[in-house]
């Protein structure tokens, strides 16, 4: 049941996030409804089996998850002896956090890294620890594989169904608030009109 609560609040945040950066890099909407119309169609919901197809889409969810990762600051670790982390002596009892926030946005680690750019996911296969929004390892989340299907599923159903646009001319506000969870300060607010032909 912690499993299922703690990735309703992680999963409708990662959700709004990836919404509002299509809704400001309107040409990523349209791949992603290209690449859902030619793999899917119109006359069905797109479900579960339909998401190894659609790279696209999966490349988006991985961008959002880099630049606004629902828990930057991953789950604290205590040291159970003395011991060396990168230049730094970690004593014994110290507790330590992984910024997962920080590490997605080092120049060091990635290309442009404030820029928003699913392409960078092509062909990518995870190598290096490099995207940790659900930390890694043997301590990392247990609910990732049903977060990526959760938020694969609401997203490409949500674009599949919808025409959708922002309100007024200006660009959606990214601002982050920051907590546990890092939210958006300004809730997304945006217009949505069906498709046709739906089911």
């Amino acid at each position: 049941m912690v499993l299922l609560v703690a990735g309703i609040d992680t999963s409708s945040t990662t959700l709004e996030w990836a919404m509002s950066l299509l809704l400001n890099h309107p040409t990523a909407m349209e791949r992603v409804r290209a690449e859902i119309d030619a793999n899917v169609g119109q006359g069905r919901l797109l479900d579960e089996q339909d998401l190894p197809k659609l790279h696209y889409l999966q490349n988006v969810i991985s961008e959002t998850l880099r630049l606004y990762p629902p828990v930057p600051l991953l789950v604290p670790r205590e040291a159970s002896k003395d011991c060396v982390v990168g230049n730094y002596d970690v004593p014994q009892g110290a507790m330590l956090l992984v910024n997962a926030w920080a590490i997605h946005r080092d120049p060091k680690v990635w290309v442009n890294p404030t820029k928003f750019m699913p392409e960078r996911f092509e062909g990518w296969s995870g190598e290096g620890y490099r995207l940790i929004p659900f930390g890694a390892g043997r301590r990392g989340c247990p609910g990732v594989v049903l977060a990526n299907r959760v938020i694969g599923l609401a997203l490409g159903t949500l674009i599949q169904s919808f025409e959708w646009e922002r309100i007024g001319e200006e660009e959606v506000d990214m601002t982050e608030y920051l907590g546990i969870t890092m939210r958006k300060v300004k809730p997304l607010e945006a217009m949505c009109k069906v498709r046709e032909p739906m089911p």
